[in-house]
């Protein structure tokens, strides 16, 4: 569990990225009418005749936020002015944000002692003359949300300390770890028209394939089967993150969504002090990934030679490594680090792509481990609209590519927030370091043994594009290779002609 970072409750955790949620009068009375036809109150909805105590409000709203977590509700609502048996509209004379207590406005004392994931917003409307109230209160999101430290949930219509309940505990942090940050909602309050025209539909129904539908009511039910708008409890539509993620025509309109727009930068040299390009990419993943490798081919290094009397332009770096690496950062990051999105950065002498998050497989077993991905939904698209591998093969063919062009084996590093693919430009095997012999040798022998084959002498010296001449040397770093334990002999007993190697794991 997080540690707690003050006095309050707040968490050492990244604030949320839930949008503000505006609502008009018409807005509030379909949404308070909505929440007056269920039977009775519910874990996700509370209503109040007009009782406002602050310690009260704040363990229903951290109550509420987790059982909309735990029964994957978009929001769950505090509604003032309702009677809480005959769910009548009675009205309240009260106003929640200007409430004093303890010398504080209510809403910002409240604010202080709720946990860095609570998240809620305010709206007030009169019904038939009578003043109602709503708290529209986001669902937890990465831990369970806390007041004065304590955590909470409701049960029914009653709101209990959660330790209290120890198999609703691990359901909600089960609920937590495999949450969806996909479906959660990056900008609400918006009529069909207004949810379209924030998404490039054109592109969407050109990667699924599909005719345009000639209505609004068309468009709307694809996006919405696709889990890119949903409808809201209030009428109106709201777009999902992973719609505005893939589809946005501008991130930037998404608010702390947009901060996960893609950046293309070129440096001068190979230190990062001297910028020549600094390229956003505007729009979303799926939409502008053509685009972005457009942009990336441009800036790369490259030839232009003359074939067949046409001009034709070679980068540095084989397109389908870029593609699957880009691939991979897009869809594979976490979307819960805030404040950084990915990138890829151009050098003289290599390509850096980097996102958000650790991968969730081991890097020296990506070749053959399970493909695991936190972002289900996207990737399911993302493959969908063939900008990705479905079964996992996406790192097998960013390294056969560079093997294929006798480059330097590509390199992964793992931070503390963040992941590095890095792909090299072209260097003479006698520039190589040590280093990099030693992963080339290690990958094409797990290329090797995923396709059913082993490494040898020969096998090697193809992928590294050295002469017979080179056995003896060959042999000699397939030796450091097994004394680092990244190789082992298949019979070590064979002779030296016939010695053949698999990776240390097989």
């Amino acid at each position: 569990m997080q540690g707690m970072n003050d006095e309050t409750g707040n968490r050492d955790y990244p604030i949320r990225t839930q949008p503000q949620m505006s609502m008009n009068s018409g807005n509030i009375e379909q949404l308070v009418r909505s929440l007056c036809k269920l039977p009775a109150e519910t874990s996700w909805v509370e209503f109040k005749r007009g009782y406002y105590e602050g310690d009260m409000i704040g363990q229903r709203i951290c109550g509420l936020a987790n059982a909309a977590a735990l029964e994957d509700r978009r929001f769950a609502y505090l509604v003032w002015g309702v009677e809480d048996g005959s769910h009548e509209i009675v009205g309240t004379e009260g106003n929640f944000p200007t409430t004093n207590v303890e010398g504080q406005e209510m809403e910002g004392w409240i604010r202080q002692r709720l946990s860095r994931n609570a998240d809620f917003t305010y709206a007030t409307g009169r019904i038939n003359g009578r003043k109602v109230e709503v708290l529209t209160i986001s669902p937890a999101i990465g831990y369970p949300v806390a007041f004065r430290r304590v955590e909470y949930i409701r049960i029914g219509s009653v709101t209990r300390k959660m330790e209290e309940f120890k198999e609703l505990s691990a359901r909600l942090w089960g609920k937590l770890r495999d949450g969806s940050f996909e479906s959660r909602i990056a900008k609400t309050d918006l009529t069909p028209a207004e949810a379209i025209e924030l998404l490039d539909v054109q592109s969407y129904f050109l990667l699924k394939r599909l005719p345009l539908p000639s209505d609004r009511d068309g468009i709307i039910h694809y996006l919405q089967d696709d889990g890119l708008v949903t409808r809201l409890d209030d009428g109106n539509w709201g777009v999902t993150n992973l719609g505005a993620i893939l589809f946005a025509r501008r991130l930037s309109d998404f608010g702390a969504t947009g901060r996960k727009s893609l950046r293309i930068v070129r440096y001068a040299d190979r230190s990062r002090m001297a910028i020549e390009k600094n390229e956003p990419v505007a729009g979303g993943y799926a939409s502008q990934f053509e685009s972005a490798m457009r942009i990336t081919e441009a800036l790369a290094p490259g030839s232009e030679p003359v074939v067949g009397g046409l001009r034709r332009r070679d980068t540095a770096y084989p397109s389908l490594a870029v593609r699957e690496a880009l691939a991979n950062a897009l869809v594979h990051q976490d979307f819960t680090e805030i404040g950084t999105g990915p990138t890829l950065e151009l050098f003289p002498d290599r390509m850096e792509i980097a996102n958000p998050g650790k991968p969730l497989v081991d890097v020296a077993r990506i070749i053959d481990s399970t493909p695991k991905s936190r972002n289900e939904h996207l990737a399911s698209l993302m493959r969908q609209f063939g900008f990705c591998e479905e079964l996992g093969t996406g790192w097998d063919k960013i390294v056969i590519a560079c093997e294929i062009n006798n480059l330097p084996p590509p390199k992964i590093q793992v931070y503390e927030n963040g992941t590095r693919v890095t792909l090299f430009a072209a260097r003479p095997f006698s520039g190589w370091t040590m280093e990099e012999k030693r992963r080339s040798c290690y990958y094409h022998s797990c290329i090797r043994y995923v396709q059913g084959d082993f490494l040898t002498n020969q096998s090697l010296r193809e992928r590294l594009g050295l002469p017979p001449t080179s056995a003896g040397s060959v042999s000699r770093l397939i030796a450091g290779c097994v004394e680092h334990h990244l190789v082992k002999p298949v019979d070590p007993e064979a002779g030296n002609r016939y010695m053949k190697y698999v990776p240390y794991w097989a």
